[in-house]
Order: structure tokens, then C-alpha cells, then sequence
């Protein structure tokens, strides 16, 4: 466009908890802009990943552009940001929250504040950005508008006069909702004659043309041909191309100050970009970066192994272009004894792992097996410094430990107060101890602190299902604290498998090491001689189930006869089945690992 001063752009993004219609508004927003044609439209325009329209969630924010002629007549050019509502995708929240100066708080007008709905609303307090709260589904039989509006003003304390009603379904109050976000959110900031710097917000790998940024232009201009450095890896490259989303992508000749956009620079190289890196031209570079973001720590760890251990180096390669497109994951290679080589790869939650590896396996092509997710616990030895351990297999001998302590998070969970009892019960079977309780008109605010271990797996799944799927849950790290851990191994005829080991509350470990046994005995094939899985804690063995040997009728021949004759043939065979189990290896198929994966799933 030509002409575009400063003053008539608005960035802002769309937070909300799960589900409330982040996307469905963004839709009505680019239909009412005219940014896609009756032929283009599609519901969750923005959410493109197969695997997001399977799951009906997004995963990864999405930018667009967006014209608009407000009711002054001047055109007004919205960088608008879809983000996840999901707690394991909040820094990809926090991440577009630095590209904006506002955002569209939404609030189903059924459901009320959720979990997500706070946290979202904080991440973007403190980012300093200007809220524009909305009352979404207002068409429902169950909405009430009104009262949700007044627990905006309660919880979150934005005045209920100010919130918007709207129905993105039919697309009631989103002129209205444009009308807000053109005088609500302010322009953005910046000088267009200082040394350029564009923030990097986010990037992905292209096998065309390489690495390509979307960056907010924060001061000065971008043009194509520049000689553009990044600051924190110190590589220098040439802009090619520089692009908008409208919201295919459209070639331009530069981006100034407050613009959103994508930069190809023909970067080959995945190492040289980071996720809040700066931007800045060679000929005049600025002095300083931008803040960039605060590095995430992984909470969830789980070994990734490719099926055929040929394909290691593809998985090496898929994984350093999926961090590209998400750096709040982290690998290094890792090696079992019974799995080959593979990496440790680091989570924010159980949701990203699966997300990840289903990533993996659809847009790269690997067949992979996933172990069982473990969180980093903290060991402090009976001599030397403390240190985290990721894996089990990295724990030290019992005799070297003084303690293991391992993480603790705040949890938050809103839930109807119908299923008040329900939630208390689940949090207390998960060792939980509770901080606090608030009531705002029928739902209720419950903060409890639990060990990160007990709620990686199916914690979620569960609370769904006992508040019948209106609970919600967030949560923050709060430190590690002493707990009496130990480390469960499960051992195969005899064999430990490294991969199967698992660190457990001492009170569960026999209950957790029967399941165990019992489940991989499901899977495990028969072989021609006995197999004994064993599940053990140091060098007592708490739990043992047997494969049966499969058998051969060896005295099938002999009629009649002697029963010595039988003996010996019967004594020949045990003497085989013995010696093949002294040198023959149990295989333990894929599905035995997914199963103890699952464990608790079928109790």
C-alpha cells in the first residue's frame, strides 16, 4: 500500500482458553476485510496444519493482513496474530504478544473465564499491551453475556461496560469489534530514521529458497537487496524477498516501522537463526538488540528413536528443522541398549511431545518409537554440587544419593462447583496440597501444588473426564522440593531395559511395577523358552510375571514303550530350552514401549 504511515497500523493478536473461538473470529475479521474470497473461504482459515484440523486446536500462531476502512474513511492496515489456547503452546503466545501492542481478549459467553483465559490475559498485561475484551457465542441457549462480562470486571478487573457481545459463528458485532480495535489498540511505536532493528518472532524452513523470518520491523526500514546482519549469531546475508501475508503471501518492496512480514535471505544455514534474535542492516547497524525472549525450560522429556536405525540421520535432520519452526523443544542424542541411537528431546507438556511427534512422522516420513515421558528431577549426592537429571538412566547408584527432589507447579483449575469434589479427590490421589479457593458466582477457583511427575501423562485427560469436560487447568513452575522417589527398573529375562525405567513415588512403585510387568506381558511374543519380566527397585525385586515358553510335543512319536525313553527326550529338550535362553535375545516389539506409554489408561 502506498503511502502507509505509521499511525494506521494496529497490531494485535487473539488470546483465549481452548476453544472460545479465536479462529472462527479471525475468520468473520478477514471476511469482513475482504482479505478472502467467498471461493477461499474455509472455517480456521489460519489454523494450515492437517494435523490442527484433525484436532480442531491450533498449535502454531498464524499472522495476516488485513485492510480496513474504518468509519473515519482513512484505510487502516491490522497485522492480526491467531494464537493456541493450549497451556503446552503459551510461549508461542508470549512470542506473538511481542509483535503487538494489543489484543482481543475472548470469553465464551457459556463457559465464563477459564484457566487459560487468566493466563493469557496476564501474558499480555505484561507485555504491556492494551486489552480489548470480547463476550464471544452470545447466540447460545446457555450464554450470559452479562454475567460473563462481570466476571471480566471481577477476576480480571476490566470494566463489564467496555466488554463487546459478539457472535463470530454469525458474525454478529465484529464491525463493531474492527471499529474497537482501530481506536482501543494504539500504533505502533518506533523511528523509521534510527538503525534499523526487526524482532524475529518466529521462522521456518522453506526446501525452496531456506529459512525464512517473519519479523516486526521495530525502527528504521527493510528493503530488498539490503545486507542484513543478526545480531546474536552474527550472520550476514542478502534480503532477497520480502513478503506480507494478505493472507497469501505477497511480494513487497520493503517494510517499515510497525510492519509484520517475512524476510528469505537465502540462510541455509538451520544454526544461524534463533527465535528472538535481532535484525539489523550492515551498511548502519544498531547498537543494541531487542529484549528478544526469556529461553524456556523443557518440563517433559522423552526419548525419540527411530524403528530402523537407518533412518537416524533423517530424524537428526527433521528434528533441527522443526526446532527452526519451534524452539521451545530441545534434543541431544541420547543411546540405549535396547533402542540404538536416538535423542532426548525436551517438552513443555505432554500435548507438545505427542504434537511433536506426530509432526515428525507426517511431514518428514519417520517412523519413530517414543519412550515413556519422565520430568527433570534435581539429585543431590551425598558428596559434590547437586545436579538435574533428564532420564533415569542417568540416576547414580542408591548408595552415592542423599535425596532426589523433584518439580513442583502451581496449578490453577477453574471448574463448575458441581464437580468441586470430584477435582479435590483427583488432585489429592495425585499427592497434591492445596494453596487457595475462590468463588465467582457458580464456578470455582482451586489452586493446588503438585509433583510435575504425576500430572505429565494423563492428568489432563482425567480432569477432563471427571468435570465432564468443563474443568480447565494452567500452570507455572514453582521449584523443586524432596519427595521419596526411587527409580523403577524393569528387567527382561534377566536385562534391564534402560528404556522402561521410570522414576516413582515409593508408596506407587509396587502397584506402578505390576502394571508395567502385566502390560509388556501382553506384548512381549512367545519365544521357544520362558521369559521372565521382572519390575525392581535397587536389587528387590517388587513385581514378576512370565511369557509361557512356546512347547513342542517331542514325545509325540513314541507309542507305547518305555518311559525312560520319554524322559530322556524330555530332558534333551529342557537342557535346549535352557542353553537357547542363555544366548538368545528378547525382542521387545514397539507397541510394548507405547504400552507402558499408556500406563494407567485401561485401570
Amino acid at each position: 500500500m502506498k503511502g502507509l504511515v505509521t499511525e494506521r497500523i494496529r497490531n494485535f493478536c487473539i488470546v483465549a482458553h481452548i476453544d472460545h473461538g479465536k479462529s472462527t473470529i479471525a475468520d468473520r475479521l478477514m471476511e469482513s476485510t475482504g482479505a478472502v474470497s467467498e471461493r477461499e473461504k474455509q472455517d480456521q482459515f489460519l489454523d494450515n496444519m492437517e494435523i490442527e484440523r484433525e484436532r480442531g486446536i491450533t498449535i502454531k500462531a498464524q499472522t495476516v493482513r488485513l485492510d480496513y476502512q474504518a468509519s473515519d474513511g482513512e484505510i487502516y492496515v491490522l497485522n492480526l496474530i491467531d494464537t493456541p489456547g493450549h497451556v503446552d503452546f503459551a510461549y508461542e503466545v508470549s512470542r506473538a504478544l511481542a509483535a503487538c501492542e494489543g489484543a482481543v481478549l475472548v470469553v465464551d459467553a457459556a463457559q465464563g473465564i477459564e484457566a487459560q483465559t487468566l493466563a493469557n490475559a496476564y501474558l499480555a498485561v505484561d507485555a504491556d499491551l492494551e486489552l480489548v475484551p470480547v463476550v464471544n457465542k452470545i447466540d447460545l441457549p446457555a450464554a450470559d453475556p452479562d454475567g460473563v462480562a462481570q466476571q471480566i470486571e471481577d477476576v480480571i478487573g476490566l470494566d463489564a461496560a467496555d466488554v463487546l457481545p459478539i457472535s463470530a459463528k454469525s458474525g454478529s458485532g465484529v464491525e463493531a469489534l474492527l471499529e474497537m480495535i482501530v481506536d482501543r489498540i494504539p500504533p505502533p511505536g518506533g523511528d523509521k530514521s534510527a538503525p534499523t532493528r526487526a524482532l524475529v518472532f518466529d521462522s521456518w524452513f522453506d526446501p525452496y529458497v531456506g529459512v525464512i523470518l517473519l519479523v516486526r520491523v521495530v525502527d528504521g526500514e527493510l528493503k530488498v537487496k539490503d545486507r542484513v546482519k543478526l545480531m546474536m549469531s552474527g550472520g550476514e546475508h542478502d534480503i532477497t524477498s520480502l513478503k506480507v501475508a494478505d493472507p497469501a503471501p505477497r511480494a513487497v518492496k520493503s517494510l517499515s516501522v510497525g510492519e509484520v512480514g517475512m524476510v528469505v535471505a537465502g540462510i541455509k544455514k538451520l544454526e544461524d537463526v534463533s527465535i528472538g534474535d535481532t535484525l539489523t542492516l550492515r551498511s548502519n547497524p544498531a547498537e543494541e538488540a531487542l529484549p528478544g525472549f526469556q529461553h524456556v525450560k523443557s518440563m517433559v522429556f522423552a526419548g525419540l528413536y527411530p524403528v530402523d536405525s537407518e533412518n537416524y540421520e533423517e530424524l537428526k535432520a527433521a528434528l533441527e528443522k522443526l526446532r527452526l519452526n519451534d524452539s521451545s523443544f530441545g534434543y541431544e542424542p541420547e543411546t540405549s541398549a535396547a533402542l540404538g541411537f536416538g535423542f532426548r528431546c525436551g517438552f513443555l507438556g505432554f500435548l507438545h511431545a505427542e504434537i511433536i511427534q506426530e509432526r515428525l512422522e507426517r511431514e518428514y516420513g519417520l517412523d519413530l518409537i517414543a519412550t515413556a515421558p519422565t520430568v527433570r528431577y534435581l539429585v543431590v549426592p551425598k558428596k559434590g554440587e547437586p545436579f538435574e537429571i533428564e532420564s533415569p538412566a542417568a540416576l547414580p547408584e542408591v548408595s552415592e544419593i542423599d535425596r532426589i527432589e523433584e518439580p513442583i507447579i502451581n496449578a490453577t483449575i477453574h471448574v463448575p462447583s458441581d464437580y468441586l469434589g470430584a477435582v479435590i479427590g483427583l488432585c489429592q490421589d495425585r499427592r497434591g496440597t492445596q494453596k487457595d479457593m475462590q468463588v465467582h458466582g457458580d464456578r470455582v477457583q482451586v489452586r493446588y501444588l503438585l509433583p510435575l511427575g504425576e500430572i505429565v501423562t494423563d492428568f489432563y485427560d482425567r480432569l477432563k473426564s471427571v468435570t465432564r469436560g468443563y474443568g480447565s487447568f494452567d500452570y507455572e513452575f514453582e521449584g523443586f522440593a524432596p519427595g521419596e522417589l526411587v527409580k523403577l527398573d524393569v528387567l527382561v529375562n534377566g536385562d534391564p531395559v534402560d528404556a522402561l525405567s521410570l522414576i516413582v513415588h515409593r508408596d506407587a512403585a509396587q502397584t506402578q511395577g505390576a502394571q508395567l510387568a502385566r502390560k509388556l506381558k501382553e506384548y512381549i511374543p512367545r519365544q521357544q523358552f520362558p521369559v521372565a519380566i521382572q519390575a525392581a527397585v535397587g536389587t528387590r525385586v517388587i513385581a514378576r510375571t512370565t511369557v509361557r515358553a512356546v512347547r513342542k510335543n517331542v514325545i509325540a512319536k513314541c507309542y507305547g514303550g518305555d518311559i525312560s525313553r520319554k524322559r530322556k527326550l524330555l530332558e534333551k529338550q529342557k537342557a535346549g530350552k535352557k542353553r537357547m535362553k542363555m544366548v538368545g535375545s528378547v525382542e521387545i516389539p514397539q507397541e510394548a514401549f507405547l504400552a507402558a506409554l499408556r500406563l494407567g489408561d485401561d485401570e
